[in-house]
């Protein structure tokens, strides 16, 4: 929740050109992440929580993508990326962790 956080802060600093694009498919990418988590976990099965998880995982990557794109268009720059980076990071390690976790207990 904290990263959907800064990536709202972030993208207040985006383009308005980019407001239907770029910002849009950042914030989206942010939310998906905990959403689909939250979903997985409510579903109370193992296989339907894992595949949430899986998909969570792949908004992670998505959100790494456009933060480069960001990046690459310099509508921010390595200083703002740079802590977002760091928790993305952190929190690939968490959910791949959670991932390997409910794949070993699921037989």
């Amino acid at each position: 929740m904290q990263l959907v956080q800064e990536i709202y802060k972030l993208t207040i600093e985006y383009p308005r050109e980019e407001l239907y694009n770029l910002t849009s498919q950042t914030k989206r990418a942010a939310v998906s992440v905990p959403s689909n988590i939250a979903e997985g976990i409510g579903r109370n099965h193992k296989k339907d929580t894992i595949q949430f998880l899986y998909v969570a995982r792949g908004s992670l990557y998505e959100l790494q993508t456009l933060l480069e794109v960001a990046l690459m268009n310099s509508i921010i720059n390595h200083a703002q990326v740079e802590p977002i980076n760091k928790m993305l990071v952190q929190n690939l390690k968490v959910l791949n962790g959670f991932i390997n976790f409910m794949e070993r207990s699921q037989s």
